[in-house]
């Protein structure tokens, strides 16, 4: 058996739980869980459109992990009885607030969204029929829009697409939604983290959120583990939410290039097959010679933190991240030896499926 956190772990650091009824109905529950952590600003909106969905089987769960601004207060006072609210004595993370989530939850799915997004009336509905229309179906992404003043229907993500080396970008992203990819139901490997469905009984067997990384490609990590469990992704273009991007940190700060840097090698280690974790240094290689461009040019995200900071902090930040991964090394090896027990797909079969949703090193480095 897989040693990812299991369903049954105890829960740990949680101060507070309020406790919610939900809608008997023949349609399957739906368990919705939110992580919020200093949302004042947008969680309102976010727990609000989870009650104007027309799916009227569902369940709120709202895992807080410690917020000092009054936002767990307000949530406490707003929503009394109408969710489930539980309080972490500090800030766990995205897995570890998922992972308690998951664990309480009572739905045949489990869906998540982000507290700094929202969701449209039809969204559940739109994920659970599809996923209800073959049982082989264990995650579904959604149409994600970014939320912006101008009223456009700019794609945040549809999905995401995987580098050769572990990194990995929302599919779509900043483009115009003129339908492209409506046409499309296999176009992502695996959905966002910030508003998708997973199926239960998917997660019962392979196991929850590795808790190892804090932040940032937790949706790649069970993303890619699934997928060797031989489940399958489905984009659901009628899924419709609204994110409002990197609303917790800063899209380009020191705190999301630390954990994206790190986590993405760490992805190498546990999911891909021998051949392409070989030959992953040399497309980490062309990586950090784009984004070095791109920090010199004002290009991509490497141009972006360096405009705001500078280009030995990125180097230092990059250093460290490096460390960390190192120092992680023992754990990730041991996790993909155990993923293998749990593997239906061949490596020939995986590096396949790898192939087909493999994103250009220039799209990952030179675009925002």
């Amino acid at each position: 058996m897989v040693k990812y956190p299991s369903m049954n772990k105890n829960r740990t650091n949680i101060q507070n739980i309020q406790k919610t009824n939900f809608c008997q109905s023949n349609k399957p529950l739906v368990s919705v869980i939110v992580v919020n952590w200093n949302g004042t600003k947008y969680v309102q909106r976010c727990i609000d459109s989870l009650f104007e969905q027309d799916w009227d089987n569902l369940e709120i769960i709202v895992i807080d992990n410690n917020s000092t601004d009054g936002s767990y207060e307000y949530l406490k006072t707003q929503y009394e009885n109408r969710i489930i609210l539980l309080r972490n004595s500090k800030n766990l993370g995205f897995g570890v607030a998922n992972n308690q989530g998951i664990r309480i939850a009572k739905g045949s799915y489990i869906a998540l969204l982000n507290n700094d997004a929202w969701a449209t009336k039809g969204w559940l509905t739109a994920l659970v029929n599809t996923a209800e229309g073959d049982k082989k179906i264990g995650m579904c992404s959604s149409k994600i829009y970014l939320i912006n003043p101008q009223e456009e229907k700019i794609i945040d993500n549809i999905g995401h697409l995987l580098y050769f080396d572990g990194s990995s970008r929302g599919k779509g992203r900043l483009e115009k939604d003129e339908g492209q990819y409506d046409d499309n139901p296999e176009a992502v490997l695996f959905p966002s983290g910030a508003a998708c469905l997973y199926r239960m009984e998917m997660l019962k067997e392979i196991g929850l959120f590795d808790e190892n990384f804090f932040a940032y490609a937790d949706d790649t990590d069970i993303g890619l583990r699934s997928r060797w469990a031989g489940w399958h992704c489905i984009y659901v273009p009628e899924a419709v939410a609204y994110h409002l991007y990197s609303a917790s940190t800063d899209e380009y700060s020191p705190l999301k290039v630390f954990y994206v840097e790190r986590n993405r090698i760490w992805i190498a280690i546990k999911y891909f097959p021998v051949s392409m974790l070989f030959v992953s240094p040399y497309y980490t290689f062309l990586r950090v010679f784009f984004h070095f461009y791109g920090a010199i040019f004002g290009q991509g995200a490497s141009g972006e933190f360096v405009k705001k900071r500078s280009i030995w902090q990125l180097l230092f930040i990059v250093i460290k991240a490096y460390l960390s991964a190192i120092k992680g090394f023992p754990i990730m090896f041991r996790q993909r030896k155990e993923i293998s027990r749990l593997k239906r797909l061949t490596s020939t079969q995986m590096k396949a499926l790898l192939r087909r949703y493999i994103i250009s090193v220039k799209e990952i480095t030179l675009k925002k």
